[in-house]
């Protein structure tokens, strides 16, 4: 049976049972608190806000959709699939954004995707439905499922903050791969969507910072930065480089002056 997520209750009812199932789980609810459940628009806006925000700042994001949502107003697919590309690139869509926008357009005005029968899906199934559209990866269709359909047993698996906040909750050698994090999350089926606002909230009070922002898109499973491959120069090095001939040469030609 599904579980759904459409009310404070239901996600209190959930995180209580995942305590309840996994001991572990109490100290992070202890230090995390109850989190608040977050849902953003269902159907094709809510699907085309998050594509439209992949890759982008939340400031940049919301400035887009708010001009894409305002051209289209009702917003539905059949209006997306008719409209020009250079009319949806001046408001800002890249062309790969209106190519995927109007791929899942042309998916619902046929009838070949159902949304709203996501919902009842087993989560793993719905996630494979939402994956096989162009433009939609693993991070954006359990944050669709998660936050526009309240799945409760979606599991966002890529989501870095989901993984650190594991890592340091579960006491974690390493930050655990997206493969690995499917096995660590089998405990709590079907409630995974539950466990990912507990560990998103988790997250928020170690790092004092936000994890997924339900109002916003964020771009597929960033990973964190890598660091430069290039060495900082030593204060040999820097000394070698000032006292070149080049670097002599330059500093006379200045002292001339």
């Amino acid at each position: 049976m599904t579980v759904h997520l459409h009310t404070q209750a239901d996600l209190e009812d959930a995180i209580a049972a995942l305590v309840s199932r996994d001991p572990r789980l109490r100290p992070v609810l202890d230090i995390a608190g109850m989190p608040t459940l977050r849902r953003r628009e269902p159907g094709f806006a809510g699907l085309a806000a998050i594509v439209c925000g992949q890759q982008l700042s939340t400031t940049a994001a919301a400035a887009i959709w708010g001009r894409v949502s305002a051209a289209f107003d009702p917003f539905h697919h059949d209006a997306i699939k008719a409209a020009r590309a250079d009319r949806l690139g001046r408001l800002g869509l890249s062309a790969a954004k209106i190519k995927s926008l109007k791929f899942i357009a042309r998916e619902l005005s046929t009838e070949r995707l159902n949304l709203d029968v996501l919902a009842e899906e087993d989560a793993d199934a719905a996630h494979a439905t939402l994956t096989r559209l162009h433009g939609i990866g693993p991070w954006t269709a359990d944050i669709y499922l998660l936050f526009c359909l309240g799945h409760g047993d979606a599991w966002p698996a890529g989501d870095l903050a989901v993984q650190e906040a594991m890592r340091i909750g579960l006491g974690l050698a390493s930050r655990p791969t997206v493969k690995a994090m499917q096995p660590l999350a089998e405990p709590w089926r079907p409630l995974r969507g539950a466990a990912a606002h507990l560990w998103w909230s988790y997250y928020h009070a170690v790092k004092k910072r936000e994890g997924v922002i339900a109002g916003s898109a964020k771009a597929e499973t960033r990973p964190a930065s890598p660091p430069s491959s290039a060495p900082r120069p030593t204060k040999a090095a820097a000394a070698r480089t000032t006292s070149s001939p080049r670097a002599r040469a330059a500093k006379k030609t200045r002292a001339r002056k």
